[in-house]
């Protein structure tokens, strides 16, 4: 199954959820901030995504500006951090069976579907 992992503020996330909705035939959106990812489901994602969690950071966000901004963890602690906040993970994450991408731009999508 298909699965948008989205943030309806986010123009990035819209426009990655409307390039779904013109190109898949179905698919699940899952709204991350109100329902936040796991640490085992970040893990899995991250997998899928072949990437480390520093490399989804959102560095933009004043959260990761006041609280993490040169400061060093782990991947341990990132994927903690990422749980607890999740509006710092980049989007649109695409996901289906075993890979995922990050669907910005929403041309990446392409090959992906």
């Amino acid at each position: 199954m298909l699965k948008i992992y989205h943030n309806p503020r986010c123009k990035k996330s819209r426009a990655g959820l409307q390039y779904l909705t013109e190109k898949a035939k179905s698919f699940e959106i899952v709204d991350y901030l109100k329902k936040p990812l796991t640490e085992d489901q970040l893990k899995l994602l991250l997998a899928k995504l072949h990437k480390g969690p520093q490399e989804i950071i959102r560095t933009q966000e004043e959260i990761y500006k006041k609280r993490f901004k040169g400061k060093n963890f782990n991947d341990e602690e990132w994927i903690i951090i990422l749980a607890e906040y999740p509006n710092l993970i980049q989007r649109p994450i695409i996901e289906k069976d075993h890979s995922a991408i990050w669907g910005d731009p929403v041309e990446n999508l392409d090959s992906f579907l």
